[in-house]
C-alpha cells in the first residue's frame, strides 16, 4: 500500500487574474476618500473651480451620516449626468500635455467617482440655461436656484474596516471645520458656511468679497490680527533679470505671506500653505519657516503662517499623490531660502519690543542673576532684612555672615517674613469660632477642649500599612512632585482671603505675590492627608447619629436631573445605602466611618485637628460615594474614596450664591478662621504640590520689584 504525502507548497505559481470592477473601484476610492475631510477636500475643490462665490456645508455625524455641500457655481450639463460618478471623466484637461499648464484643482475625473463607491451619491445641478434643476439619481426637475448641490450618505457604509478606523464624530467634524477654515482663508471672495445638521447657527461663517486679514480675523480672532506681519514676495533681482532672459528655465513666482511677529505665541505651529491656490502639505517649507522664528519666539512656542505661492504652471508636477497633498516644483531649494530670508527680513525689521502675558513664575530658590556692565552673569545672593524679633524663611547660613547681613539691601528686595505681621484678615474683627456652631452635633475625639493656636498642632505622622495599594498610591504622590510648587507653598506667608465663595485667597513667597485657590489646595492636601493616615484616623462623632438612609434620600432629592432621568429616586437611595451598609466593617477600619447594624452614621473621619467640614456637604457626600467609588478594585477604591473625602474637606459653601443671614455669618467667620489659622499652616507643613496645579489653581500677580518701578512713576 502507496502513502503519498500531501505537500503544502504550491506546484507552481498561482495565475494572474483581472480583478473585477468593484473590487478595482474600491481600492481607488481608498486612495483619494479616506476620511469625511478628505471627501469634502474635493468638493470644495470642485465648486471652486465652477466659479462658485458661496459654499454651504452641512455635517452630521463627523461626515459618516450626511455631508452636503451647496454652491452657486455654473453648474452641471445635462448630458454630462450620465457618466458624472465614473472613473476619469473630467472636464479639465483632455490630453497629457494640459497638465504643464493646469490651473484647475482638479483634474482626474477621481473625486466623484470614489464618493460614489463607498457612498450613497446624490447630485442635484442647475445650469444658467436651465430653467429646471436636474437631480442625476432620481431624474427629477424642480425649481432651484443656479448651482450644485452634492449629498454623501453613509460614507463607508460597504468598507467596514475603514469606518471602524474613524475618529470620534467631534473629531472627524473638527478635522472638517480645519478645511473649511483653509479655504475661506485662501479664498476670501467667497462667502463660506458650514454647521452640524439641525444647528441654528454655522460654526463657521465668513462673508464674500472680503480678504484675507479680514478671513484671518472672523476665524482665529481678534487677537491674531494685532500681531500678524505682510509681505508679498518676488524673486531677488538678478533671478527677475534672467527669467526675463530667451535660455534660461528659472521658473517665474511669486508668494504672498501673512505670519505672526514676536508678541504672538502659540502651542503649535499654525502653516497655511497654497500653491497654484491648492491646499498642500510641504515638510521642507515648514521646516524652513520655523527656522526663522529660532533665536525669537521662547523654546516651546510657535507662530501661525499663511503662505500662498504662485509658480509658473510648466514647472510644477501636480500629479504626484493620489490626493493631491504633495506638488513638485523645479529651482524647490532657491524658491524656499528666498521665502524664509524675505520673512525673516521682515520679522527683524519690526519693532524689537516685546508684550509678554505670563500667567505664573515660580522662582525655586533665593538667587538671582544680576548682570555686571560688561554683560557677564553672574549669580548674587538675595539678604532679606529681618524685622524685630520677627521670623526668617528660606534663609541660608550664608546670608548668616557678618558680610552679607553688612550690605544695604534695596526698598525693592525688602521681603517681609515674620508671621507677626499683620494680614488683611486682621484689619477686621475676628473670632475664634472653630467648631462653635457645631459643638451640639459633633463630639471630636481626643478634642473636647477649644481648639489651641497652629503652633501646638501634634505631628500628624504616617500610619504603618502594608497593602501594596496604599503603598503604590503613596508612591505616586511623590513621583508627580513639583519642588518649586513646593516650596513656595513650604515657605509662604498668608496675606488674606480675597473670595470665599470663589476659594481665592493670596500669599507671599519671596519678592512674589501669588493668587491661590485654595479649594483646590485644599482637596489636593485632605487627599494626601488622608492617605497618610489610611487605617488610623481619629474620628468625629455625630450625636445623635442620624439615619443613612435619610441623609442619603436628602442628597437624591436635590440633585439635578435625577427625577428626570430616574422618577423612583428611592430605589437609588436603596441601593446607595445598601453598597455602604454591606461594607460598612472595611469603611469602620480603614476610614473611621462607622455605620452601626440599625444604619445610622455614627462618625466620620477626622483629617485634621482643628478643622471641622462643613457638615451641610455630608448628605452629599455620603450619595457621591455610591456611584463615584469603584468598589471592584482595591487600589482604584482606596484612591477614589479618598477623593470624595477631599472633596467633602474643601472649605467650600454648599451653594455659593445663597444670601447670608447672621447665624450663616457666623459659620462663614469660622470657616475663615480655619482656613488660615488650621488650612494654611498645613499646607505649608504637609503637602507635596504636584504640577497640576500650576494650570489654573496658583498664579503670580504682582512682584516686589515691578511694584517699585510703577510707584517711582507716579
Amino acid at each position: 500500500m502507496e502513502v503519498h504525502e500531501n505537500s503544502s507548497e504550491p506546484s507552481g505559481p498561482l495565475p494572474i487574474r483581472r480583478l473585477q470592477e468593484s473590487v478595482i473601484n474600491r481600492i481607488a476610492a481608498g486612495e483619494i476618500i479616506h476620511r469625511p475631510a478628505a471627501a469634502l477636500k474635493e468638493l470644495i475643490e470642485n465648486s471652486l473651480d465652477a466659479e462658485s462665490t458661496s459654499i454651504k456645508i452641512t455635517v452630521k455625524d463627523g461626515g459618516v451620516k450626511l455631508l452636503q455641500i451647496q454652491d452657486n457655481g455654473c453648474g452641471i450639463r445635462k448630458t454630462d449626468l450620465p457618466i458624472l460618478a465614473e472613473r476619469f471623466t473630467t472636464s479639465k484637461i483632455s490630453t497629457f500635455s494640459d497638465l504643464s499648464k493646469l490651473t484647475t484643482y482638479g483634474f482626474r475625473g477621481e473625486a466623484l467617482a470614489s464618493m460614489s463607491f463607498v457612498a450613497h451619491l446624490s447630485v442635484v445641478t442647475k445650469t444658467k440655461e436651465d430653467t429646471l434643476c436636474l437631480e442625476s439619481l432620481l431624474r427629477r426637475r424642480s425649481s432651484r436656484n443656479d448651482g450644485t448641490t452634492i449629498t454623501i450618505e453613509n460614507l463607508f457604509y460597504n468598507t467596514p474596516t475603514r469606518l471602524g478606523a474613524l475618529r470620534g464624530a467631534s473629531e472627524e467634524y473638527a478635522r472638517i471645520l480645519d478645511v473649511v477654515q483653509k479655504y475661506a482663508i485662501h479664498n476670501p471672495h467667497v462667502a463660506f458656511s458650514c454647521k452640524k445638521a439641525g444647528s441654528a447657527s454655522p460654526d463657521v461663517s465668513t462673508p464674500s468679497g472680503s480678504d484675507t486679514k479680514t478671513a484671518i480675523r472672523m476665524i482665529y480672532g481678534q487677537t491674531i490680527v494685532k500681531d500678524l506681519l505682510h509681505s508679498k514676495i518676488l524673486p531677488t533681482d538678478s533671478e527677475a533679470d534672467s527669467e526675463a532672459g530667451e535660455n534660461d528655465d528659472s521658473p517665474l513666482w511669486s508668494a504672498e505671506a501673512f505670519f505672526t511677529n514676536a508678541n504672538y505665541q502659540a502651542k503649535k505651529t499654525v502653516l497655511l500653505l497654497f500653491i497654484n491656490h491648492r491646499l498642500v502639505e510641504s515638510s521642507r517649507i515648514k521646516k524652513a519657516l520655523e527656522g526663522i522664528y529660532v533665536g525669537v519666539l521662547p523654546k516651546g512656542t510657535s507662530p501661525f503662517m499663511y503662505l500662498s505661492l504662485q509658480i509658473d504652471p510648466q514647472s510644477i508636477d501636480v500629479n504626484v499623490h493620489p490626493t493631491k497633498r504633495e506638488v513638485r516644483f523645479l529651482n524647490e531649494d532657491e524658491i524656499i531660502e528666498r521665502l524664509a530670508n524675505s520673512m525673516q527680513g521682515t520679522l527683524l525689521n519690526q519693532s524689537q519690543s516685546r508684550v509678554y502675558e505670563y500667567q505664573t513664575l515660580l522662582t525655586g530658590g533665593i538667587l538671582e542673576k544680576q548682570t555686571d556692565l560688561k554683560g557677564k552673569g553672574k549669580a548674587k545672593e538675595v539678604t532679606f532684612d529681618e524685622p524685630e524679633g520677627g521670623e526668617r524663611s528660606g534663609s541660608s547660613s550664608a546670608a548668616a555672615t557678618p558680610h552679607a547681613t553688612a550690605k544695604k539691601t534695596p526698598s525693592n528686595h525688602k521681603v517681609r517674613t515674620s508671621q507677626k505681621d499683620r494680614t488683611l484678615e486682621s484689619m477686621f474683627p475676628v473670632l475664634n469660632p472653630s467648631q462653635v456652631k457645631t459643638r451640639n452635633v459633633i463630639d471630636v475625639d481626643e478634642e473636647d477642649e477649644a481648639p489651641p493656636t497652629p503652633k501646638t498642632t501634634s505631628e500628624i505622622k504616617e500610619s504603618l500599612c502594608n497593602l501594596t495599594s496604599v503603598l503604590a498610591l503613596r508612591k505616586a504622590i511623590g513621583k508627580l512632585r513639583h519642588h518649586q510648587l513646593t516650596e513656595i507653598l513650604e515657605n509662604h506667608i498668608f496675606v488674606g482671603i480675597v473670595d470665599l465663595g470663589r476659594c481665592l485667597s493670596l500669599i507671599q513667597h519671596a519678592k512674589n505675590l501669588y493668587l491661590v485657590n485654595h479649594g483646590a489646595l485644599a482637596e489636593e492636601l485632605f487627599y494626601q492627608l488622608g492617605l497618610r493616615q489610611f487605617g488610623n484616623f481619629s474620628r468625629i462623632r455625630l450625636e445623635p447619629p442620624p439615619s443613612l438612609h435619610k441623609l442619603v434620600s436628602l442628597a437624591v432629592d436635590v440633585e439635578e436631573g435625577v427625577k428626570k432621568d430616574n422618577p423612583d429616586s428611592g430605589q437609588i437611595t436603596d441601593k446607595i445605602v445598601r453598597i455602604l451598609t454591606e461594607r460598612r466593617e472595611m469603611l469602620s477600619e480603614y476610614f473611621s466611618l462607622t455605620i452601626n447594624s440599625e444604619g445610622l452614621v455614627e462618625s466620620i473621619p477626622l483629617i485634621l485637628k482643628n478643622y471641622t467640614p462643613n457638615l451641610d456637604k455630608l448628605p452629599l457626600f455620603l450619595m457621591r460615594l455610591g456611584p463615584q467609588v469603584n468598589w471592584n478594585s482595591e487600589q482604584e477604591c482606596f484612591e477614589s474614596f479618598l477623593r470624595e473625602l477631599a472633596y467633602f474637606y474643601v472649605p467650600e459653601p454648599l451653594i455659593p450664591d445663597k444670601v447670608v443671614g447672621s447665624e450663616s455669618k457666623d459659620g462663614e467667620e469660622a470657616t475663615r478662621w480655619q482656613i488660615q489659622h488650621a488650612l494654611f499652616p498645613a499646607l505649608s507643613r504637609y503637602i507635596v504640590a504636584p504640577k497640576s496645579l500650576l494650570n489654573r489653581d496658583v498664579v503670580q500677580v504682582a512682584n516686589l520689584p515691578d511694584l517699585y518701578r510703577v510707584f517711582e512713576r507716579c
